[in-house]
């Protein structure tokens, strides 16, 4: 049989790989309506289908026609009925589709439309701004993604005036992203061309806070977490002193919205995921993992990627009653594993766990989501039968924030800790807390610890003989919930993230 390949002109292809879909859809009408993409226009109104064939048409053309780039444009700026919401979603599917097979020079294009199509205040724009956040790496100091980033950056200090006006929270965005990856960037030295990019990635956010301080706050509590890795650097100092002395604890009331974990995860990353927590059973997991680690996580720079891993596992990943019940791989299981593999780099170890405590310090029942204090609840619960080391390991790091975290905050987290503890015993997340206060496998300071803390909005003294004899229907409750969780725990590798993991398993998560 004779083989038709045709080597696209926009995306990158293996002589193998399956032919994408939009990109053979983009490419077609292309190549079918090129005669009607030169001047002079037809002055005839566009049948609705050859309406949006015409779009894919100039999608196509401007991406991989530089030279006719304008008179392209100017061709849908003449044509355009419907607020170029449709041409902006070809684009947004471009970006979240076909951008790692993207060619240079369709990158470059793809740029210069985003721009275009913030100046005309185009419908849905704010979503492919966000989808080209997106695709910024972390840990990615490669020439594409300096660049993207360069780019990006340069896009919203160039568009400042019209993004504020018609799209402020996209600034928002902007600003989380920035943050979240100049402290990566000042993470690593003697990359000369990373020097630029943070210059003008400091340029934006102090713009952000110096211009928009009430924009910069929408982002939630959060911002505390982005801005204290950064509050070194000279010119977040005194941003750093003025929020923590004005503002944290307001801030720390201030729920940040799903949507900003999203911004460190690509969307292939998402994809996999959302796979290994929704399909994937206990048991058949590890092949999964190891491909997962292989895929993205390889080498000592990926490692600030666990941070983000863990906020979007505990925040944006909310499983069915289904899936809770079932066998699929639970989202605590996952996180144990993450945790593992940060455990020889302690400062990572120590952000990934915040990371995964964040939500309990300054939880409110009334506002916050049990979903995002499940994963750790869980974790060290379900430790306890063959791993209590961990248990004890992450009970204790929670109790020690307390004293260390904030300590001018200090009400306001032993308030958010005890009513997280508490709410994950109402809501019936564990069975009765005695799991942890009458456990002979915790040490006896950690329980004393954790008992002063939870009597502490009551102001009763602790009597640790009152939790030491639990009454036989705790017993039981106790006993029966560690036996399930011993046939439940998950087994955590003990691969680092660098060259010596072994190699993955052939199969490849489904997308």
């Amino acid at each position: 049989m004779e083989n038709h390949f045709v080597t696209s002109k926009l995306i990158r292809v293996s002589l193998h790989e399956i032919e994408n879909q939009l990109e053979l859809s983009l490419r077609q009408a292309f190549e079918s309506l090129q005669p009607k993409l030169r001047p002079p226009f037809s002055l005839e109104i566009p049948e609705p289908q050859e309406y949006l064939e015409l779009n894919k048409a100039i999608v196509y053309g401007v991406l991989c026609e530089p030279n006719y780039s304008k008179t392209h444009i100017k061709h849908l700026h003449a044509l355009v009925t419907d607020g170029y919401a449709f041409f902006t979603s070809l684009l947004i599917g471009i970006v979240v589709e076909l951008y790692v097979k993207l060619v240079d020079s369709a990158k470059i294009q793809l740029i210069w439309l985003t721009k275009e199509m913030i100046d005309v205040s185009s419908v849905g724009i704010e979503d492919l701004v966000v989808s080209l956040l997106r695709r910024i790496g972390s840990g990615d100091y490669g020439d594409q993604n300096v660049w993207l980033c360069s780019e990006l950056v340069s896009l919203f200090l160039e568009k400042w005036d019209c993004l504020l006006e018609d799209m402020p929270l996209v600034l928002t965005s902007a600003l989380y992203s920035f943050l979240r990856l100049l402290a990566d960037h000042y993470r690593v030295l003697g990359v000369a061309k990373l020097e630029n990019v943070k210059r003008l990635e400091i340029k934006f956010c102090v713009k952000m806070f110096r211009e928009q301080l009430h924009l910069s706050l929408k982002i939630g509590r959060d911002l505390i977490l982005l801005l204290q890795d950064l509050s070194h650097v000279s010119e977040f100092r005194e941003i750093w002193n003025d929020l923590v002395s004005n503002h944290c604890s307001d801030i720390y009331q201030l729920k940040t919205s799903s949507r900003y974990f999203l911004l460190r995860i690509t969307p292939e990353m998402e994809t996999q995921l959302r796979f290994l927590l929704g399909n994937v059973k206990l048991g058949s997991h590890k092949r999964h993992q190891m491909w997962f680690l292989k895929k993205f996580l390889l080498g000592p720079e990926k490692e600030t990627l666990l941070i983000d891993i863990v906020r979007f596992v505990c925040c944006v990943i909310h499983p069915t009653n289904e899936i809770i019940r079932s066998e699929i791989m639970p989202r605590w299981a996952i996180i144990g594993w993450l945790l593992e593999l940060c455990r020889q780099n302690h400062h990572i170890e120590r952000s990934v766990k915040l990371a995964l405590f964040y939500d309990w310090l300054f939880f409110d029942e009334r506002i916050d989501n049990i979903m995002n204090v499940e994963p750790a609840a869980l974790l060290m619960v379900w430790s306890i039968p063959q791993y209590p080391h961990i248990t004890h390991s992450l009970l204790e790091f929670v109790l020690h924030l307390v004293e260390t975290y904030d300590i001018t905050s200090r009400d306001i987290i032993v308030r958010g800790l005890t009513s997280a503890f508490r709410e994950i015993e109402h809501k019936g997340v564990i069975r009765s807390l005695d799991i942890f206060l009458t456990n002979p496998a915790l040490a006896p300071d950690l329980k004393k610890k954790l008992a002063n803390l939870l009597c502490h909005q009551v102001k009763v003294p602790v009597n640790l003989h009152q939790f030491s004899v639990p009454s036989k229907q705790t017993f039981f409750s106790s006993e029966a919930n560690l036996k399930e969780c011993s046939t439940k725990i998950v087994d955590t590798p003990h691969q680092r993230l660098d060259n010596s993991v072994e190699n993955p398993a052939k199969h490849e998560i489904p997308g």
